[in-house]
């Protein structure tokens, strides 16, 4: 089970993120906004993050800015959710440092597989087959 913390201001489609997140065995935190992104990114740090590049109070590129920069946060893969699908946003994305940018609305499946990518395979559960 990994730790992902998702940031998202459309909140029926956080909510819909979070429920496939859990479902699939993921421990999920959300937020809204940048700011609480950010507070449940540094009150327990994530193995991923999904973030929206339109979030107040601080843009999706800034706030990847802000965690490359800093040591406790620059490994941990961001995934980028927009509904740009243009190379200028694509290409600045992934210079700052995201791992991947999905396009909105993304399918689930894509989804899981990006996550996949990025966390490697889930172990199954001792006891399980």
């Amino acid at each position: 089970m990994a730790k992902i913390v998702v940031i998202e201001d459309d909140l029926t489609f956080l909510e819909l993120l979070r429920v496939h997140l859990a479902g699939a065995g993921h421990e999920v935190r959300t937020a809204e906004d940048a700011v609480l992104g950010l507070r449940a990114i540094i009150a327990n740090a994530p193995d991923l993050i999904l973030l929206d590049l339109s979030v107040p109070y601080l843009d999706g590129f800034e706030m990847i800015k802000a965690l490359r920069a800093d040591r406790a946060t620059r490994n941990i893969p961001v995934i980028v959710l927009t509904g740009r699908g243009d190379d200028e946003t694509y290409t600045r994305a992934r210079e700052l440092g995201a791992a991947q940018l999905l396009t909105k609305p993304v399918e689930r499946d894509l989804l899981m597989k990006a996550i996949e990518g990025q966390l490697g395979p889930r172990q199954p559960h001792p006891g399980k087959k």
